[in-house]
């Protein structure tokens, strides 16, 4: 690791610390020649599939966007940060542990509307509404009936 500083390659490791939730290592270094200190983090480096979109354009996963979706269904509904924070979670895992390269888009929305189904019924047929493009109250419906049985 070079130091940020003075660019030069000796910067040996004085502290390591785990973080809190031990989803990174906090490394402390002492530059070799300007003496100076800095902090470096490690984290491991995973790779999600690449998501296919229904028009066959393929974007890099992003969680960002997952998350989003599922705080508008959930809008002024009784979950908390937490709660949101394991479905994600759950969401990456069955993705990492697929094993697959790429992934439609349409899965990825499968995964959301159980998680969202888990977590509050309101969300999920708010989600499912706009995700499976409803066309008539009909559709609302079966699904309203789908969710209560």
């Amino acid at each position: 690791m070079k130091c940020p500083f003075c660019s030069h390659s000796e910067t040996p490791v004085v502290e390591t610390r785990m973080a809190e939730d031990g989803d990174f290592i906090r490394r402390r270094r002492q530059c070799g020649a300007c003496e100076k200190r800095f902090t470096t983090y490690e984290r491991a480096d995973v790779s999600y599939p690449v998501v296919v979109k229904k028009d066959g354009r393929r974007i890099d996963f992003d969680q960002s966007k997952i998350v989003g979706s599922m705080k508008l269904a959930l809008r002024k509904r009784p979950v908390s940060t937490e709660q949101i924070d394991s479905a994600m979670e759950r969401i990456q895992e069955k993705l990492l542990t697929s094993g697959l390269r790429e992934v439609s888009s349409t899965r990825i929305g499968e995964l959301v509307m159980r998680e969202l189904k888990k977590l509050d019924k309101v969300a999920y047929v708010r989600f499912a509404s706009v995700y499976r493009s409803f066309e008539d109250i009909d559709d609302f419906k079966t699904l309203v009936n789908e969710v209560n049985n």
